[in-house]
């Protein structure tokens, strides 16, 4: 297996393949075996485990939160910073010492590392304890990965792919509200991102067999749905005839499901169609993740990101405008190779214009195979440590003013469940995607209620149920 160029990445070509009902008529062969399943990352990689968990299960695998007890341990990974590498291996070590205690445990690594040539030469030299080892285009294979478990390692991850795999089958988190894939892999290669060489190039999934998926969660009782990809308003480019996201978010709510969100957008493919369309529907929540990375346009230009800060401020404002009450959320990353004082002061000042609800932030760190890691890492920890400091304050700042605006305010909250903290509070979402805890019965969970906010917070929201 080796890692593409940037060149064979972008020429690689779609194939649709719709996986056979039968393929999942498994034997509950390991019925009474338990799997332990621990995942690193984004919102993709929590998806792709759903898939994982539900293999798992058909197998005959029952589920637990205690490492000890497992027959089977599955870390779903990701390879988006360099300290998630130091985790997975970290964490491996852990399983090593419980495989010398049981020798048929079987331990397994998918995801996004699994994807990188230096991480598989790396188990197959360094930790031959581990039995196999998928990647993130071959996940339906692990059932069989795992019935032809032997004494030598098993790896098998695809390097070029561009399969769109149909009738895959979750085991989901939730039964309120679910990720519904829209798309697989990315186009845009941002100079500091992984993810078009560990996730492929872009590939669309049929307007159809999206609208099916959402069609049966809301039958199922599903309230809320979160159309996912790496970057969703890129949709349907592939497609032949080619598809607009705005068309997809419209046929979507169409269906009247109560919620719609997405995640995540890239600034290039956000249109104004996609905005009258999100203004339009009262099912599509006014709340949009819209990362701009940073507020230097030089810095944006080193990290391939297409756009200007100008353009950034003008699509924003354009959101404000149009999307009654909408939130919006961004990622920023600081101390990217030669950001001066300058770039980043540019960076708060952009935050200070468009005062976001909120905001991810990292410090960068190079990941080996990106064009961004061959450029010279001239900003020193201490420096990139202060900004980011600075840089959280400011963020936390408007995500408190913001919050604050609803104090005594009635919002809708789709209630999801128990307060993992606080038994006696029941935790769920307003439409603009902010953290609500409020006291109340089991009876709210999974439904839509108007709640009364009575303290905000910088994360988070108190009220009581009207």
């Amino acid at each position: 297996m080796n890692l593409p160029n940037l060149e064979e990445a972008r020429k690689r070509t779609n194939k649709k393949v719709t996986i056979k009902k039968n393929s999942y008529d498994f034997q509950s062969i390991y019925k009474g075996k338990k799997y332990f399943l621990k995942t690193y990352g984004c919102q993709m990689n929590v998806h792709d485990s759903e898939e994982i968990r539900k293999y798992l299960e058909l197998l005959g695998f029952e589920p637990t939160n205690d490492l000890k007890q497992a027959d089977i341990v599955v870390l779903n990974t990701c390879a988006i910073r360099e300290n998630a590498h130091d985790k997975v291996f970290g964490y491996l070590g852990r399983c090593k010492h419980l495989k010398h205690e049981k020798p048929d445990l079987l331990i397994c690594i998918g995801g996004c590392m699994s994807q990188e040539e230096k991480v598989v030469e790396e188990i197959k030299t360094k930790h031959p304890y581990v039995d196999i080892v998928f990647g993130t285009h071959n996940i339906h294979e692990l059932p069989q990965m795992i019935l032809d478990a032997q004494q030598k390692q098993n790896i098998s991850v695809y390097s070029i792919e561009g399969d769109v795999y149909e009738n895959v089958l979750y085991s989901r988190d939730s039964k309120i509200s679910a990720w519904v894939n829209i798309m697989y892999g990315c186009d845009k290669f941002c100079t500091y991102c992984i993810v078009p060489y560990t996730r492929g190039k872009q590939r669309s999934r049929t307007l159809e067999n999206i609208l099916d998926e959402v069609k049966l969660l809301k039958k199922e009782g599903y309230q809320e749905v979160t159309l996912l990809g790496q970057n969703v308003n890129a949709y349907g480019k592939d497609l032949d005839p080619q598809l607009s996201f705005s068309q997809l978010l419209e046929e979507v709510a169409k269906t009247k499901i109560s919620r719609i969100r997405f995640v995540t957008s890239h600034p290039w493919d956000f249109t104004s169609e996609m905005i009258d369309t999100i203004a339009k529907y009262d099912n599509i929540m006014p709340y949009i993740h819209l990362p701009i990375q940073s507020g230097s346009n030089q810095i944006l230009r080193l990290m391939g990101r297409r756009y200007t800060k100008e353009d950034y401020l003008k699509l924003f404002q354009e959101i404000k405008e149009k999307v009654k009450g909408v939130s919006i959320t961004t990622d920023i990353i600081v101390g990217f190779p030669n950001e001066s004082e300058q770039d980043f002061l540019e960076t708060l000042d952009v935050v200070r214009q468009c005062q976001f609800d909120g905001a991810f932030t990292f410090i960068y760190s190079p990941r080996e195979g990106t064009p961004a890691s061959k450029i010279k890492d001239n900003v020193s920890l201490k420096e990139k440590e202060e900004r980011l400091a600075k840089l959280n304050e400011l963020v936390n700042f408007y995500s408190l003013q913001n919050n604050k605006k609803l104090e005594d305010k009635v919002v809708p909250v789709l209630i999801l469940g128990k307060n993992e903290k606080d038994a006696t509070k029941l935790y769920g979402y307003t439409d603009t995607m902010k953290l609500v805890n409020v006291c109340g019965s089991s009876a709210h969970i999974g439904k839509i209620v108007d709640v009364k906010i009575k303290c905000a917070k910088s994360f988070s929201l108190d009220g009581v149920i009207e």
